[in-house]
């Protein structure tokens, strides 16, 4: 009976040191991870502008124009530190589409000192005053695919839920698009926004650029016409490559569009809930279905990608 009553005292009193050790295993799992997800260090304190493009062939002639470069790795993604016409900057690619866009705006401005985005890149033509080779610089941007799908209630008939007819604009098909919630400091309470606008000075410093030359030429391939510079109008993204004339027809008159892209509205709605001006040149590789052929954009996507970072880079050499 004795040994009974002590063997029960031995196992009372192990029971008791595992249960210590595991509330104490549990408090330190818990520092380590809210120091893992503290706030981010900032690999530099250079007040900096960031400039992103989607993929590699976008970024290259402003690669090769960075003076000084540093290279960082965060998450898999490479950011090149220096300067490019006397402006501190770090450049870096964003991935392709719209989550991509935002996860690694955010990013960059975690880790970097940024003061503006500015974002260069391809883009399908939509308005169709515009060419092959042409540079965009929309005044605002919103995502054509933030959609509610609407219930076909008969062939061709499509009804959305009650209570949101208010929230959609024209459709295209079940299509309906929509505004986005979204939240800054100063207004943390969701407001629905669909169009983000560029920074107002950002916008004002790109109409005053002069003559900028365009390439119509590359590798052999050339345009039929030379390219221009357009300030102002509507660009909106979604993560779809667009090849459709009936859908490009659609964007340009539901939207205004003078371009589509895969990014950058995502880049806008980080920029803007982190209250950084932002601002976008787009060169068409493309006219989003709207060509008498196949797609344009592998043959023409070399003379979009250098005229977007020619405008830029001007755009940059203006800023101040």
């Amino acid at each position: 009976m004795h040994d009974l009553f002590c063997l029960r005292r031995v196992l009372r009193s192990r029971l008791a040191a595992f249960f210590i050790a595991g509330l104490l295993a549990l408090g330190l799992a818990g520092c380590a991870t809210s120091s893992a997800v503290g706030t981010p260090v900032r690999l530099d304190d250079t007040p900096r502008i960031a400039v992103i493009s989607a993929f590699e062939p976008e970024l290259t002639l402003l690669l090769r124009q960075l003076q000084t470069p540093a290279r960082h790795r965060i998450n898999g993604v490479e950011f090149s530190t220096g300067t490019l016409q006397g402006k501190p900057v770090v450049l870096f690619l964003s991935g392709i589409s719209m989550v991509n866009a935002s996860m690694n705006t955010q990013l960059v401005l975690d880790r970097f000192n940024v003061q503006a985005i500015v974002f260069s890149g391809i883009a399908g033509g939509v308005d169709p005053s515009l060419h092959i080779g042409d540079v965009s610089v929309p005044a605002q941007w919103g995502q054509y695919l933030e959609v509610l799908m609407a219930r076909e209630t008969a062939p061709g008939r499509y009804t959305i839920p009650p209570r949101m007819e208010a929230q959609t604009l024209a459709p295209f098909g079940m299509l309906h698009p929509r505004p986005v919630e979204t939240r800054t400091a100063a207004s943390p309470a969701p407001v629905r926004k669909f169009w983000f606008a560029v920074d107002p000075r950002m916008l004002e410093t790109a109409r005053g650029l002069g003559s900028i030359a365009l390439e119509s030429c590359k590798a052999g391939v050339c345009l039929t016409h030379r390219p221009q510079l357009r300030v102002g109008g509507n660009g909106v993204s979604g993560q779809a490559f667009v090849d459709n004339a009936a859908f490009r027809e659609y964007t340009f008159k539901t939207f205004g569009a003078n371009v589509l892209d895969m990014e950058t509205a995502a880049v806008g709605m980080v920029a803007y809930s982190n209250n950084v001006p932002y601002i976008a040149f787009r060169s068409l590789s493309d006219l989003a279905g709207g060509g008498e052929g196949a797609n344009e954009m592998v043959t023409f996507m070399g003379i979009a990608a250098d005229n977007s970072a020619k405008v830029l880079l001007a755009f940059l050499a203006a800023w101040k």
